[in-house]
């Protein structure tokens, strides 16, 4: 898809960070955005700042780790604009220790958003951007964390190699249909974001009772790293220039980070190799 001037875009996660920076970008080009993110405050004050830049919105409170709520999504979508061009499953949250200590609450919450979120999209939007028998495009928002490995965060690189895997399995079965509508997997490095604040948009249900224990200090040392990493990393409006060149060349690998080939090479070396898992040293 290489014009967007009055086309349609879905975008979760629209309310901050890469998601927001996505949306604004479709915006500029021309698009009707359709704007979904839990945090319904800042969804709301990204639809305002949008239209008051003269784009066309729609905002719509989604929570998407629950099919119903991703399926009015699509249904007010479709209902709105009658056909969607552009969608991004970009909605995400960071979390989880290592994996014998994350609680089932940890898991069911991030999968729920990062991998349950990206599968709910592609249920509810697929089918019916296949009927409109135009080209269209579908951005799975991944992370280098689902190409590499390393300790810590144990959940989300879990979710996020469901996505990469989901997303080339997407590939394959819609080339095989012959579709006009293409997927790319965006994988990320740091990107200046707020992730690791997730927990403010945590449901109740899934909050961890306080058990009084402390982290140990590698586990500290780990996030203190991430976060400055994050504080250092490249600015969203950057991602999101990076994905619509993507887009427009039918790129389905969307690697915002080049100094990170070298770890996803290490880990297919030691695949190929038979040998036990090398952890690369991350790079920014």
């Amino acid at each position: 898809m290489k014009a967007f001037q009055g086309k349609v875009a879905v975008v979760t996660g629209a309310a901050s960070g890469i998601g927001r920076a996505l949306a604004e970008r479709c915006a500029q080009e021309g698009m009707k955005v359709v704007l979904a993110d839990i945090e319904e405050p800042a969804l709301m004050q990204t639809s305002r700042d949008l239209a008051a830049q003269g784009a066309q919105t729609l905002a719509v409170p989604t929570d998407v780790s629950q099919a119903g709520e991703v399926e009015t999504l699509a249904r007010k979508a479709f209902e709105t604009y009658s056909a969607v061009h552009l969608l991004c499953n970009n909605a995400g949250v960071g979390g989880g220790k290592s994996a014998w200590e994350s609680t089932l609450a940890d898991w069911e919450w991030v999968l729920g958003v990062n991998l349950w979120g990206v599968i709910h999209g592609i249920h509810f939007f697929v089918p019916r951007m296949l009927e409109q028998r135009s080209e269209g495009h579908i951005v799975n928002t991944a992370s280098m964390a689902g190409l590499t490995y390393g300790p810590g965060q144990s959940i989300y690189k879990v979710s996020k190699h469901g996505v990469v895997s989901l997303s080339e399995t997407l590939y394959y079965e819609l080339a095989l249909r012959g579709a006009s509508l293409k997927v790319s997997v965006l994988c990320p490095g740091f990107v200046n974001t707020n992730v690791l604040d997730s927990q403010r948009n945590r449901p109740a249900r899934l909050q961890n009772a306080p058990d009084g224990k402390e982290s140990p200090p590698q586990a500290e040392a780990v996030l203190q790293r991430i976060q400055q990493a994050l504080r250092e990393g490249m600015p969203p409006q950057q991602v999101a220039d990076i994905v619509f060149g993507a887009i427009r060349e039918e790129r389905f690998y969307i690697l915002t980070h080049p100094a990170w080939k070298g770890a996803i090479q290490i880990r297919m070396e030691d695949i190929l190799q038979e040998r036990n898992p090398t952890l690369p040293r991350a790079p920014r």
